[in-house]
Protein backbone atom coordinates (compact mmCIF):
# COMPACT_ATOMS: atom_id res chain seq x y z
CA UNK A 1 0.00 0.00 0.00
CA UNK A 2 1.08 3.42 -1.01
CA UNK A 3 1.87 5.06 2.28
CA UNK A 4 4.97 7.37 2.06
CA UNK A 5 5.34 11.28 1.62
CA UNK A 6 8.26 11.53 -0.58
CA UNK A 7 9.60 15.20 -1.06
CA UNK A 8 12.40 15.65 -3.70
CA UNK A 9 15.22 17.72 -2.09
CA UNK A 10 17.91 19.34 -4.61
CA UNK A 11 20.01 22.65 -4.41
CA UNK A 12 17.70 24.77 -5.68
CA UNK A 13 16.29 27.98 -3.28
CA UNK A 14 12.81 25.98 -3.39
CA UNK A 15 14.41 23.12 -1.06
CA UNK A 16 13.52 24.30 2.54
CA UNK A 17 10.12 25.03 0.84
CA UNK A 18 9.79 21.26 -0.13
CA UNK A 19 10.90 20.49 3.46
CA UNK A 20 7.85 22.67 4.81
CA UNK A 21 5.27 21.40 2.54
CA UNK A 22 6.48 17.63 2.65
CA UNK A 23 7.03 18.00 6.97
CA UNK A 24 2.69 19.56 6.67
CA UNK A 25 1.71 17.20 4.24
CA UNK A 26 3.20 14.31 6.58
CA UNK A 27 1.63 15.18 9.76
CA UNK A 28 -1.26 15.92 7.94
CA UNK A 29 -1.71 12.32 6.72
CA UNK A 30 0.30 10.85 9.94
CA UNK A 31 2.52 9.59 7.27
CA UNK A 32 6.43 8.42 7.27
CA UNK A 33 8.42 11.10 5.04
CA UNK A 34 11.27 9.78 2.68
CA UNK A 35 13.70 12.81 1.84
CA UNK A 36 14.95 12.12 -1.89
CA UNK A 37 17.78 13.33 -3.78
CA UNK A 38 18.46 12.12 -7.14
CA UNK A 39 21.37 12.20 -8.38
CA UNK A 40 21.82 12.26 -11.96
CA UNK A 41 24.63 10.87 -13.57
CA UNK A 42 27.23 13.42 -14.49
CA UNK A 43 28.38 13.37 -17.95
CA UNK A 44 31.68 15.37 -18.71
CA UNK A 45 34.23 16.02 -20.68
CA UNK A 46 34.96 12.53 -21.19
CA UNK A 47 32.69 11.70 -23.46
CA UNK A 48 33.60 13.99 -25.89
CA UNK A 49 34.83 12.18 -28.95
CA UNK A 50 38.63 13.02 -29.87
CA UNK A 51 39.30 10.60 -32.68
CA UNK A 52 41.42 12.38 -35.69
CA UNK A 53 42.50 15.52 -32.99
CA UNK A 54 45.34 14.13 -31.62
CA UNK A 55 48.02 11.54 -31.83
CA UNK A 56 46.99 8.08 -30.73
CA UNK A 57 49.46 8.78 -27.47
CA UNK A 58 48.24 11.88 -26.76
CA UNK A 59 44.80 11.28 -27.11
CA UNK A 60 44.69 8.27 -24.55
CA UNK A 61 46.10 10.08 -21.95
CA UNK A 62 43.91 12.66 -22.39
CA UNK A 63 40.85 10.65 -21.84
CA UNK A 64 42.08 8.87 -18.68
CA UNK A 65 42.54 12.39 -17.29
CA UNK A 66 39.09 13.15 -18.12
CA UNK A 67 37.88 9.91 -16.61
CA UNK A 68 39.06 10.58 -13.57
CA UNK A 69 37.90 14.12 -13.64
CA UNK A 70 34.42 12.78 -14.17
CA UNK A 71 35.05 10.49 -11.39
CA UNK A 72 35.91 13.38 -9.26
CA UNK A 73 32.48 15.33 -10.03
CA UNK A 74 30.83 12.55 -9.35
CA UNK A 75 31.78 12.06 -6.00
CA UNK A 76 31.61 15.80 -4.88
CA UNK A 77 27.75 15.40 -6.60
CA UNK A 78 27.08 12.58 -4.18
CA UNK A 79 28.85 14.74 -1.14
CA UNK A 80 27.11 17.44 -1.79
CA UNK A 81 23.61 15.21 -1.96
CA UNK A 82 24.63 13.77 1.37
CA UNK A 83 24.70 16.87 2.96
CA UNK A 84 21.62 18.43 1.41
CA UNK A 85 19.68 15.77 2.61
CA UNK A 86 21.34 15.77 6.02
CA UNK A 87 20.36 19.71 6.07
CA UNK A 88 16.61 18.82 5.16
CA UNK A 89 16.39 16.07 7.73
CA UNK A 90 17.03 18.56 10.60
CA UNK A 91 14.85 21.23 8.87
CA UNK A 92 11.84 18.59 9.27
CA UNK A 93 12.94 17.10 12.13
CA UNK A 94 12.40 20.47 13.81
CA UNK A 95 8.54 19.67 12.96
CA UNK A 96 8.26 16.71 15.17
CA UNK A 97 8.36 14.09 12.69
CA UNK A 98 8.46 10.53 14.24
CA UNK A 99 9.37 8.86 10.82
CA UNK A 100 12.09 10.68 8.01
CA UNK A 101 13.68 8.35 5.76
CA UNK A 102 16.29 9.67 3.68
CA UNK A 103 17.47 8.15 0.20
CA UNK A 104 20.14 9.01 -2.69
CA UNK A 105 19.43 7.50 -5.71
CA UNK A 106 21.06 7.83 -8.74
CA UNK A 107 19.06 8.31 -12.34
CA UNK A 108 17.09 10.48 -14.04
CA UNK A 109 14.71 11.95 -11.91
CA UNK A 110 11.83 10.96 -13.73
CA UNK A 111 12.73 6.93 -13.59
CA UNK A 112 13.33 7.20 -10.14
CA UNK A 113 9.92 8.63 -8.83
CA UNK A 114 8.38 5.94 -10.93
CA UNK A 115 10.18 3.15 -9.72
CA UNK A 116 8.96 4.63 -5.71
CA UNK A 117 5.29 5.18 -7.59
CA UNK A 118 4.14 2.25 -5.53
CA UNK A 119 5.38 2.92 -2.29
CA UNK A 120 4.63 6.56 -3.29
CA UNK A 121 1.10 8.71 -1.30
CA UNK A 122 2.04 11.97 -1.96
CA UNK A 123 5.13 13.72 -4.16
CA UNK A 124 6.66 17.40 -2.81
CA UNK A 125 8.31 19.18 -5.35
CA UNK A 126 9.69 22.52 -5.96
CA UNK A 127 8.14 23.97 -8.90
CA UNK A 128 11.53 25.01 -10.46
CA UNK A 129 14.79 22.31 -9.73
CA UNK A 130 18.20 23.95 -9.32
CA UNK A 131 18.80 23.95 -13.50
CA UNK A 132 16.05 26.19 -13.93
CA UNK A 133 15.13 27.94 -10.15
CA UNK A 134 15.76 31.45 -11.43
CA UNK A 135 13.51 31.11 -14.92
CA UNK A 136 10.78 33.47 -13.40
CA UNK A 137 7.32 32.60 -14.97
CA UNK A 138 8.24 29.13 -16.11
CA UNK A 139 8.04 25.73 -14.49
CA UNK A 140 10.81 23.09 -14.00
CA UNK A 141 12.16 21.08 -16.84
CA UNK A 142 10.68 17.71 -14.83
CA UNK A 143 7.60 18.87 -13.94
CA UNK A 144 5.97 18.42 -17.27
CA UNK A 145 7.59 14.70 -17.10
CA UNK A 146 6.59 13.79 -13.37
CA UNK A 147 2.65 15.06 -13.96
CA UNK A 148 2.60 13.22 -16.86
CA UNK A 149 3.93 10.15 -16.01
CA UNK A 150 2.95 9.63 -12.19
CA UNK A 151 -0.53 8.72 -10.80
CA UNK A 152 -0.31 10.07 -7.83
CA UNK A 153 -0.82 13.52 -6.10
CA UNK A 154 1.45 16.40 -6.62
CA UNK A 155 2.28 19.18 -4.21
CA UNK A 156 4.29 21.59 -5.92
CA UNK A 157 5.38 24.37 -3.97
CA UNK A 158 6.84 27.66 -4.10
CA UNK A 159 9.62 29.37 -3.11
CA UNK A 160 8.20 30.27 0.28
CA UNK A 161 5.70 27.77 1.80
CA UNK A 162 3.00 28.14 4.28
CA UNK A 163 0.50 25.39 5.90
CA UNK A 164 -2.46 26.71 3.68
CA UNK A 165 -6.07 27.59 5.26
CA UNK A 166 -7.61 28.36 2.56
CA UNK A 167 -7.86 26.68 -1.20
CA UNK A 168 -9.46 26.76 -4.38
CA UNK A 169 -10.22 23.83 -6.14
CA UNK A 170 -10.69 24.29 -9.97
CA UNK A 171 -13.58 22.20 -10.52
CA UNK A 172 -14.20 21.80 -14.49
CA UNK A 173 -16.76 19.05 -14.28
CA UNK A 174 -14.18 16.30 -15.70
CA UNK A 175 -13.31 12.47 -14.55
CA UNK A 176 -10.25 13.55 -13.52
CA UNK A 177 -11.43 16.52 -11.03
CA UNK A 178 -14.12 14.32 -10.00
CA UNK A 179 -12.46 11.43 -8.73
CA UNK A 180 -10.00 14.60 -7.21
CA UNK A 181 -12.73 15.71 -5.23
CA UNK A 182 -13.57 11.99 -3.71
CA UNK A 183 -10.22 11.68 -2.85
CA UNK A 184 -10.14 14.82 -0.97
CA UNK A 185 -13.06 14.15 0.68
CA UNK A 186 -11.25 10.80 1.86
CA UNK A 187 -8.55 12.01 2.49
CA UNK A 188 -7.11 14.01 6.16
CA UNK A 189 -4.96 15.96 4.17
CA UNK A 190 -7.19 19.07 3.49
CA UNK A 191 -9.38 18.89 6.85
CA UNK A 192 -9.93 22.12 8.35
CA UNK A 193 -9.51 24.08 5.19
CA UNK A 194 -11.79 26.44 4.20
CA UNK A 195 -12.38 25.37 0.01
CA UNK A 196 -13.59 27.98 -2.85
CA UNK A 197 -15.10 25.78 -5.40
CA UNK A 198 -14.89 27.56 -8.39
CA UNK A 199 -15.97 26.74 -12.11
CA UNK A 200 -14.84 28.78 -14.77
CA UNK A 201 -18.21 28.78 -17.93
CA UNK A 202 -21.56 29.50 -18.21
CA UNK A 203 -24.28 29.02 -15.48
CA UNK A 204 -26.54 26.68 -16.32
CA UNK A 205 -28.59 24.01 -14.71
CA UNK A 206 -26.00 21.11 -15.85
CA UNK A 207 -22.94 22.73 -14.33
CA UNK A 208 -24.78 23.98 -11.19
CA UNK A 209 -25.60 20.36 -10.37
CA UNK A 210 -22.24 19.15 -11.13
CA UNK A 211 -20.89 22.11 -8.88
CA UNK A 212 -23.54 20.72 -6.29
CA UNK A 213 -22.42 16.99 -6.11
CA UNK A 214 -18.55 18.68 -5.54
CA UNK A 215 -19.92 21.10 -2.38
CA UNK A 216 -22.47 18.34 -0.89
CA UNK A 217 -19.31 15.72 -0.94
CA UNK A 218 -16.53 18.16 0.42
CA UNK A 219 -19.12 19.29 3.00
CA UNK A 220 -19.75 16.24 4.37
CA UNK A 221 -16.41 15.30 5.03
CA UNK A 222 -16.04 17.66 7.22
CA UNK A 223 -14.97 20.82 4.75
CA UNK A 224 -16.59 24.67 5.20
CA UNK A 225 -17.30 25.38 1.31
CA UNK A 226 -18.49 28.03 -0.65
CA UNK A 227 -19.15 27.57 -4.63
CA UNK A 228 -18.75 29.71 -7.40
CA UNK A 229 -19.44 29.87 -11.26
CA UNK A 230 -17.28 32.62 -12.64
CA UNK A 231 -16.49 33.67 -16.81
CA UNK A 232 -14.05 34.56 -18.50
CA UNK A 233 -10.60 32.46 -19.69
CA UNK A 234 -9.84 29.75 -17.41
CA UNK A 235 -6.33 30.58 -17.08
CA UNK A 236 -6.86 34.07 -16.26
CA UNK A 237 -10.02 34.07 -14.23
CA UNK A 238 -8.94 31.54 -11.90
CA UNK A 239 -6.06 33.30 -11.32
CA UNK A 240 -7.50 36.36 -10.44
CA UNK A 241 -9.59 34.38 -7.92
CA UNK A 242 -6.77 33.27 -6.44
CA UNK A 243 -5.12 36.52 -6.27
CA UNK A 244 -8.60 38.18 -5.32
CA UNK A 245 -9.40 35.66 -2.34
CA UNK A 246 -5.99 35.22 -0.25
CA UNK A 247 -6.12 31.35 -1.99
CA UNK A 248 -2.90 29.58 -0.68
CA UNK A 249 -3.22 26.09 -2.37
CA UNK A 250 -4.68 25.72 -5.52
CA UNK A 251 -6.31 22.38 -6.19
CA UNK A 252 -6.37 21.37 -9.91
CA UNK A 253 -6.66 17.63 -12.20
CA UNK A 254 -3.74 17.34 -14.11
CA UNK A 255 -5.84 16.97 -17.45
CA UNK A 256 -9.21 18.32 -18.08
CA UNK A 257 -9.85 15.51 -21.27
CA UNK A 258 -8.51 12.59 -21.66
CA UNK A 259 -7.27 13.55 -24.99
CA UNK A 260 -4.63 15.67 -23.50
CA UNK A 261 -2.79 13.04 -22.49
CA UNK A 262 -1.09 12.57 -25.85
CA UNK A 263 0.20 15.95 -25.04
CA UNK A 264 2.76 16.82 -22.48
CA UNK A 265 0.28 18.14 -20.07
CA UNK A 266 -3.53 20.08 -20.57
CA UNK A 267 -3.17 23.68 -21.35
CA UNK A 268 -4.79 25.00 -18.34
CA UNK A 269 -2.95 23.17 -16.20
CA UNK A 270 0.31 24.62 -17.43
CA UNK A 271 -0.86 27.78 -17.55
CA UNK A 272 -1.39 27.43 -14.02
CA UNK A 273 1.21 26.05 -12.86
CA UNK A 274 3.53 28.41 -14.77
CA UNK A 275 1.25 31.53 -13.31
CA UNK A 276 -0.26 30.94 -10.33
CA UNK A 277 1.86 32.77 -7.43
CA UNK A 278 0.49 29.85 -4.80
CA UNK A 279 1.22 26.16 -3.91
CA UNK A 280 -0.50 23.38 -6.17
CA UNK A 281 -1.87 20.14 -5.52
CA UNK A 282 -1.38 18.18 -8.89
CA UNK A 283 -4.39 15.19 -8.80
CA UNK A 284 -4.93 12.31 -11.22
Amino acid sequence: MAANVIACIDDSHYAESVCDGAAWAAQQLTAPLHLLHALDYVHGAGEQNLSGTLGFGAQETLLEELASLDEKRAKIAMEQGKQLLVAAKARVSAAGLPEIETRQRHGELTDTLMDLEKETRLLVVGKRGAESASAHGHIGSHIEKIIRAMHKPILIVQPEFTAPKVLMIAYDGSATIRKGIEMIAASPLLKGCHCHLVMVGADLDANRESLKWADELLVKAGLTVESHIISGDPETALVEYQSQNNIELLVLGAYGHSRIRHFIVGSTTTAMICRCQTSMLILR
